[in-house]
């Protein structure tokens, strides 16, 4: 019996076998980290063998981690409704397009300036941008109002959720037509944006430097937000156990409130900087919508700090490998990533168990 006993117990994690040991191994976050760079190096050689040079190659990651400033700031926006809420909203891009069409109207109601040098645009832009922050927050909260607060009231499943939110999206969208048609547009059509040459010959414009800036101003405000705020508390406190949340005495619907209009003002400014960065057209954040979901899926869903180490991530890759095949193929590359971070790490880099 004492044998059958010992038999019949549950083995503890030293007597596994040797190749559940190994198999373990391959599904931590060293090795997610370690197939990562790999696979950035293995960029990095594919473009050098496609005859780029080492300055070209080192201005575009220099631009990818640029591009994942712009990423972040939607990714951002996607973890924390998936922390607080527990639902992908597709929706999210097209919080991001409205933001880049808001600024773009506004600023063109406003008086034009002169470029703020050495940039390319004036300081309408900057002007549209915050004042579109808060009305594409009103358009957020409106959604969740008339889709989201029912079907949690009803205790509505994952999947409903995730349609529901489909279906914002496909109706955000057909708003973007109806208002702004079809065509491309861009903020400053014909304005010259030169390139800044630096040290290693390195090639990078002044715009691109402002997005990188004002994106890394915004993610460190948005950490003291969650960490040092009252309300960054009350999020984190309602995405860990919001029954217990409300327990305590936390608004639980103010909470999600909050969160609607931190995520939408954060897709605002990306937007508005990837429009800068490109050219404004319909699709533009549901393009951004499977980078920004492979960034929050790497670091970790409902980790802010994952979502921006992600996005970098994936900037770089999709900067880099635009020296070795088309750049149409970047958000590929993205879905490539995210399929290496579900093989190895389902949790992501920073994402916690049973997430």
């Amino acid at each position: 019996m004492h044998d059958v006993a010992e038999a019949e117990a549950p083995r503890r994690s030293d007597d596994r076998t040797p190749r559940e040991r190994m198999f373990g191994a391959l599904r931590s976050r060293t090795a997610l980290a370690i197939a990562l760079a790999l696979t950035l190096a293995a960029f990095w050689l594919l473009g050098y063998a496609q005859g780029a040079s080492g300055s070209d190659l080192l201005s575009l990651t220099i631009w990818g981690v640029m591009l994942g400033g712009i990423i972040a700031l939607g990714a951002i926006g996607l973890t924390l409704v998936y922390g607080v809420l527990k639902f992908p909203n597709f929706a999210h891009g097209e919080l991001v397009t409205f933001g880049a069409y808001g600024a773009f109207t506004i600023a063109a109601l406003l008086p034009a300036g002169a470029a703020l040098r050495p940039f390319s645009f004036g300081w309408e832009l900057m002007a549209g941008m915050i004042v579109t922050m808060p009305l594409v927050a009103l358009v957020a909260l409106a959604v969740d109002r008339v889709l989201f607060r029912p079907l949690r009231v009803r205790g509505a499943s994952l999947v409903l959720f995730a349609m529901a939110s489909l279906a914002a999206s496909f109706f955000l969208r057909s708003v973007v037509y109806l208002i702004w048609g079809s065509d491309f547009l861009f903020y400053y059509p014909g304005r010259a944006n030169p390139a800044l040459t630096l040290p290693l010959n390195i090639r990078i414009q002044a715009d691109q430097i402002f997005v990188f800036i004002l994106a890394a101003i915004l993610v460190a405000l948005t950490w003291i937000l969650l960490a040092r705020t009252r309300m960054g508390k009350a999020m984190r406190a309602t995405a860990n156990n919001p029954d217990l949340a409300q327990v305590r005495g936390i608004n639980t619907e103010r909470v999600i409130a909050w969160t609607w209009v931190l995520g939408a003002a954060l897709g605002v400014a990306g937007g508005v900087m990837y429009g800068l960065a490109s050219q404004l057209r319909p699709e533009m954040g549901w393009f951004l919508l499977l980078p920004m979901f492979a960034a929050v899926i790497m670091g970790g869903l409902g980790s802010p700090i994952g979502a921006i180490v992600g996005a970098v991530i994936i900037g770089v890759a999709q900067q880099v490998s635009s020296s070795f095949i088309n750049p149409a193929y970047g958000p590929g590359v993205a879905f490539i990533l995210m399929v290496i971070v579900l093989v190895l790490q389902p949790q992501g880099l920073f994402g916690q168990k049973g997430d």
